[in-house]
């Protein structure tokens, strides 16, 4: 029987904080335990603490994960809880992510200061966005705007908004919603037209492989709709190579037995774009994000990538 508390990893964010707190407070519901079974353990990350350049100039996703994982392979952690978004597609040896959250809503949002839609900006309007996605299909839509980098935490990028340091920036609704600053959104994004980032707005948990008590015990927390959706979004991903430095797109949906996915691949300019659409089984649901990334790749073909180096 367990007598010390579960040590769950995470960043310090209020966001990222909000997200551990949904872990634990679904695994005392699941598990009959007590707040006191479980501590919340704080780390701060090198994308925690360097917040003046892009993550594609400072390394990528991995900057938001590293000293968790570090924590958990030692054994000092029992697991950690991520945005799903946030991790890369190649996790550490003896890692995996073995259980999901709920999703939340996929969409991306607008706060304008100057105008509620992206489309109804002044010409030449400044948008503040740190995501290469983000900036190439605010390009596509809109090529006169200026787009500059905003990094920090949501209430960080909401108070250089505020400042007057853009007209609009653009955030995940799902985090807004975890928050609860849903009244500071004007515009909600359609995703058929501007796509998310794959796995966005689910809550991912990672834990040791051979850790077959800890597994069992977030199996009982773990949504499967979300597993295999996110699941086929991130073999998408790895057959792109994707990172921070990649502007792609693409989000799956469960319905019964059957899973739909769309991707969507730009060039940070947002002048050139290919998408993809596949079906199929829900069990099949990495091969056809596999699928998919390959088909793209294949129509896009292999110069289009060298570009983004």
């Amino acid at each position: 029987m367990q007598t010390k508390p579960f040590r769950i990893g995470t960043r310090g964010s209020p966001l990222a904080l909000a997200q551990a707190y949904e872990a634990r407070d679904r695994l005392m519901a699941a598990h009959g335990l007590p707040e006191e079974m479980f501590e919340i353990v704080v780390l701060t990350t090198k994308g925690d603490r360097i917040t003046d350049r892009a993550l594609a100039a400072i390394g990528g996703k991995g900057l938001f994960t590293e000293e968790l994982e570090d924590r958990l392979t030692s054994g000092e952690l029992d697991f950690a809880v991520h945005s799903a978004k946030d991790m890369a597609t190649k996790l550490p040896e003896g890692l995996a992510l073995n259980a999901y959250l709920p999703r939340e809503d996929i969409r991306d949002s607008v706060i304008g200061r100057t105008a509620p839609k992206l489309i109804d900006l002044p010409h030449g309007a400044t948008v503040g966005s740190a995501s290469l996605r983000r900036q190439a299909l605010i390009r596509r839509m809109r090529p006169d705007i200026n787009v500059i980098t905003f990094r920090g935490s949501v209430q960080t990028r909401l108070r250089k908004l505020e400042e007057g340091q853009a007209d609009a920036t653009l955030l995940a609704v799902a985090g807004l919603k975890r928050l609860g600053n849903v009244e500071v959104i004007t515009d909600i994004l359609d995703p058929d037209e501007f796509p998310p980032a794959p796995a966005q707005g689910a809550i991912a948990i990672e834990s040791r492989i051979d850790d077959v008590r800890m597994n069992d015990l977030l199996a009982a927390i773990n949504d499967a709709p979300t597993f295999d959706a996110v699941s086929c979004e991130r073999a998408f991903l790895a057959a792109l190579d994707g990172s921070c430095r990649t502007p792609i797109a693409g989000y799956a949906i469960c319905e019964g037995d059957h899973l739909r996915f769309f991707g969507m691949i730009l060039t940070p300019d947002g002048k050139q774009v290919h998408t993809t659409t596949i079906e199929g089984h829900r069990r099949d649901a990495e091969a056809l994000g596999v699928n998919a990334g390959q088909a793209i790749r294949a129509e896009a073909g292999s110069t289009f990538f060298e570009d983004w180096v």
